[in-house]
């Protein structure tokens, strides 16, 4: 299986590195990645810049691609013009840092994943419930195997996997989820610059209040990996349905 590997977090990121060492065991993997840190960009893509592509080398792992441009970007140039053959799978991570509820809109690591889906290659977005990532091998290892059971079984065109893992050195269980409501406490840190000018910094933290044993989240504060299938397609069927109603209030010009 040939594996197209990124993340958000740039190409220097040790969790990236981590999880290509442990894919090189039984696949082939090459590394897209950013050439810095690319955090809460969603999926942004580059049209207004040129995109500069060089290689980078890895501690003696080997090196990978590094792209001056979003996670999005890296799976499409890694896919259209990087690869001399299409990937089977995309992964995306390992994030420092769970991607649960509200996270997975602002998250370049699951933008990365999404636009693999998009793509119609299967992928899969992984983070670990940690800033500091102490047990990323024991991540990289449940990862290797869960690839391979996505490539055997497969999951439907326009779906991908966003994985939370927990910070731990042995992983209990395994629960399949859903995306949890759990949001972001936010905060600006307001100051002044030299020349007295006001500028902010933000900052937000992940709040798990779900109480759904079923959401990622919930599953995540368990000590539970969580695996939670993601469709590309936003629409809301049952919203579809209700609101057809609307069509003939229009026609009728009673609106």
């Amino acid at each position: 299986m040939n594996i197209l590997l990124t993340n958000d977090d740039g190409i220097h990121a040790r969790g990236l590195w981590v999880l290509k060492q442990a894919l090189d065991d039984r696949y082939a993997v090459t590394v897209v990645a950013p050439d810095t840190e690319r955090s809460a960009v969603g999926h942004a893509i580059t049209l207004n810049l040129p995109l500069l592509i060089d290689k980078v080398g890895k501690d003696g792992n080997g090196w990978g691609y590094s792209v001056s441009g979003t996670p999005a970007d890296c799976v499409k140039l890694g896919v259209r013009e990087l690869l001399e053959n299409r990937p089977d799978m995309v992964i995306s991570g390992i994030n420092p840092g769970p991607n649960v509820g509200i996270n997975l809109h602002y998250s370049g690591t699951v933008s990365a994943a999404r636009e693999a889906a998009l793509l119609g290659i299967p992928a899969i977005a992984v983070s670990i419930n940690s800033g500091e990532g102490g047990y990323f091998k024991t991540a990289a290892e449940f990862v290797r195997d869960l690839a391979e059971l996505v490539f055997r079984e497969g999951i439907p065109k326009g779906t991908f996997l966003n994985v939370n893992i927990p910070d731990v050195d042995r992983i209990e269980g395994v629960r399949v989820t859903k995306q949890g409501i759990s949001g972001l406490s936010e905060s600006f840190d307001r100051r002044t610059d030299p020349r007295s000018r006001i500028y902010f910094w933000q900052g937000s933290q992940t709040e798990f209040f779900d109480h759904d044993p079923e959401t990622d989240g919930n599953t995540l504060c368990r000590n539970l990996v969580s695996i939670t299938p993601i469709q590309c397609d936003m629409t809301d069927y049952d919203q579809v349905k209700r609101l057809k109603s609307w069509e003939e209030i229009f026609a009728s010009g009673e609106s």
